[in-house]
Formats: structure tokens, C-alpha cells, sequence
């Protein structure tokens, strides 16, 4: 369904304002092929991408093929990865996806969506994540707590389900827009817009933004 004209404009602002204020914003997490970029992403959740940052360097030496994590001890895999947190889950994912990628894909992630969201573990953001910032694909746009937050004090949605708040920006902002917006809105929500205390007075939206849910005080 397509977005009211107001709506639209003033998700026209928005992305000019940050395509101005972060013109280099993209994807913090480290990688050199998109297998690598997959297996980070799914290590982001509930992590920092800083943290991640100092786990992967060594976990894709050690696992340079969706193989290599397939046929991984689980306990091992486990500790490799430990520290970035809920490792039990994460492992599981991991070898899971990166089995069916060797099993079905030739060990090479897909570059449908479809077919990714397919594999175990992998959602929409995922997905998005690796097909926009690995292939250049905009298959929509990856919806982290910082895009969510943000979308809402904007006024772009009401909703909280990632993958609503997901459709009604994309009804919004033309698809060219899709994979730099959301590491913007990344950007914005790491160093201004912050969950707690958000940096209004310094803000490049502070005169469009209606701060939804923002605490005044």
C-alpha cells in the first residue's frame, strides 16, 4: 500500500538531512565476503558491533567455509563465540545455515530473499543486512533497535513489529534509499538519537522531528 504524500515527504526529508549529516555511514561490522558478513550478523544480536569486531578476525580464520562451521563441534563453536553473548543459540544458528548452505547452495549465500530467509536462523534484517551492504541489493531495509526507535519518534510509524515498522518505511522512502537509510538511522541512533537521553538540541531533524515518546526534561 502506498504511503500518503505527507508521509512521503517527510521521509524525504529525513533521508536528506541524514544523507547529509552521515554521507559515509555504512555497515560496522568487518567482513570480506558475504558468508562472513552472514555469520556477523547473526553474532550482532544482542551484541555490539565493536565486540563482534573482536571475535570474527580469528572465527574466520578458523572457519573459512560455511563447511568448516557445519562440521564444527557445537561445544567448540560455542566458545569461540562466547562472548558476544547467548553463544548457545547463536551456534546452533550458525552451523544450521552454514549446513544448508554447503548442502544446497554450494556453500555460498543466496542472493534471493526469499532463499535466504529460508535458511535456519535467518530472518528479514539478516537478510537485508547481507544482500544490501554484501551484494549492493536493496531487498528492503534492516530494522535494528536503533531504526525502530527512531522511526517512531519521527512519526514514520506507530508500529513495533520489525517487520511492520519494515513495510511502512519502505512504503515511504523510493527503494534507491533502502540499504543507506537504515545505517543512517544506525549512525543517528548511536551517536544523537540515543534510547535514553537523545541529543535533541544537537540534532539535524530537531525541526521535523515530532519526538514521539521522547521524554522532555
Amino acid at each position: 500500500m502506498a504511503a500518503p504524500a505527507q508521509a512521503k515527504r517527510h521521509a524525504a526529508k529525513v533521508a536528506r538531512r541524514l544523507r547529509r549529516h552521515y554521507p559515509e555511514a555504512t555497515c560496522a561490522l568487518r567482513f570480506s565476503s558475504p558468508l562472513e558478513l552472514l555469520v556477523a550478523t547473526i553474532l550482532s544480536a544482542q551484541c555490539t558491533d565493536e565486540r563482534v569486531n573482536r571475535v570474527t578476525p580469528g572465527l574466520f580464520r578458523k572457519y573459512p567455509t560455511a563447511a568448516d562451521y557445519a562440521a564444527a563441534p557445537l561445544e567448540e563453536l560455542k566458545s569461540d563465540i562466547r562472548s558476544t553473548g547467548f553463544f548457545n543459540n547463536k551456534a546452533k544458528s550458525i552451523r544450521a545455515c552454514c549446513g544448508a548452505l554447503a548442502e544446497q547452495h554450494g556453500g555460498r549465500v543466496p542472493r534471493e530473499l526469499d532463499t535466504l530467509v529460508g535458511l535456519p536462523g535467518i530472518g528479514r534484517k539478516t537478510a537485508n543486512v547481507v544482500l544490501g551492504t554484501a551484494y549492493g541489493i536493496p531487498s528492503g531495509i534492516a530494522v535494528d533497535t536503533h531504526v525502530s526507535r527512531i522511526a517512531r519518534r519521527l512519526g514514520m510509524t506507530d508500529q513495533k513489529d520489525p517487520e511492520r515498522i519494515e513495510a511502512d518505511l519502505m512504503a515511504q522512502l523510493p527503494k534507491k534509499e533502502w540499504i543507506d537509510f537504515s545505517h543512517r538511522m544506525i549512525h543517528h541512533g548511536r551517536r544523537l538519537c540515543t534510547a535514553r537521553r537523545p541529543k535533541c538540541d544537537e540534532c539535524p531533524l530537531a525541526d521535523v522531528c515530532p519526538r514521539i515518546g521522547v521524554e522532555s526534561g
